[in-house]
């Protein structure tokens, strides 16, 4: 299997510690390798439309630090993917580009290279690991559990940039849920946006996308959303809080992220999972648990 470096999310160490602690869980378990590189920095995502340089700098060198360590970069950030692999395509596109970046990084003695790969966290799983492994991993299966999955912009789009899944009808997040005996349903809302990139612009739209997008899910049958991005688990898990505090007529319905459902299935620990640490009632899962698998 090929050699990792994970590049973690700046947000998810301050909001979402969860995705970190079962994501490194998960990978464990299923024996990928990875490691920690000390020096990487932000993706570069904030900086796209403020300073554009500083924008290819960012995830420029994050792609000479995993070329110096021989490694191929993977991440769980719907975010940190799309940005890190625009800036690739940019890089390897714009020779001028790459010349004036790697002046800059030969201060470190670091330079671009085209070799390393970017990789989510479901592409790894789906392709390096593949579902068969990941099924006898199984050891606590779901039953009658309905998941709506949220895919989340950035990995699906610009389809040329992320080549992620068909982006009109994507199925592999869909396939990553079944494993576990849950049911990925339909619903018309799942492609949509979340709301998230609006909060501190218009807050008001964006809790208008959260909730149409909430109220789709429930009206389609979902026991429960299950994310594959930060921002979007950030926008169903706390937001929707908020909404509910304001709101005696709105139901919850809570999120769990993909690597928590999985994990569970697995069988690893819940607090090392942070099932906990959702802001809303994730610990209703146990009761879609339905019975226990000794192959592995």
């Amino acid at each position: 299997m090929m050699k990792f470096a994970l590049l973690r999310c700046c947000p998810t160490s301050i909001f979402l510690e969860q995705y970190e602690s079962s994501t490194d869980a998960v990978l464990r378990e299923l024996g990928v390798a990875f490691m920690d590189i000390k020096e990487f920095n932000c993706c570069g995502y904030p900086l796209k439309n403020i300073d554009f340089k500083a924008y290819v700098l960012s995830s420029a060198r994050n792609l000479a630090l995993a070329h110096r360590q021989g490694a191929n970069i993977l991440t769980f950030c719907n975010c940190c993917f799309n940005t890190t692999r625009h800036i690739q395509q940019a890089l390897n596109e714009d020779a001028a580009l790459t010349r004036e970046v790697n002046d800059i990084l030969a201060k470190e003695d670091l330079s671009y290279q085209a070799d390393v790969q970017v990789m989510h966290l479901f592409q790894v799983l789906y392709k390096e690991v593949g579902l068969e492994k990941i099924k006898a991993k199984i050891v606590k299966s779901f039953k009658d559990l309905k998941i709506a999955t949220q895919y989340g912009c950035h990995l699906l789009r610009p389809k040329d940039v992320v080549e992620f899944d068909d982006p009109i009808a994507p199925s592999i997040f869909d396939q990553l849920v079944e494993v576990t005996g849950a049911k990925s349903i339909d619903w018309p809302a799942k492609l949509d946006c979340c709301g998230s990139p609006m909060w501190g612009v218009d807050d008001q739209l964006s809790w208008d996308l959260t909730a149409r997008k909430l109220d789709d899910a429930g009206q389609s049958g979902a026991d429960f959303l299950c994310s594959a991005c930060v921002y979007c688990q950030l926008q169903f898990d706390r937001v929707q809080k908020m909404q509910l505090a304001k709101s005696d007529s709105r139901q919850p319905l809570p999120s769990i992220l993909y690597t928590q459902l999985l994990g569970l299935g697995m069988g690893i620990d819940e607090a090392e999972l942070g099932i906990d640490q959702n802001e809303l009632d994730s610990g209703g899962i146990r009761n879609y648990i339905i019975k226990e698998d000794s192959a592995q």
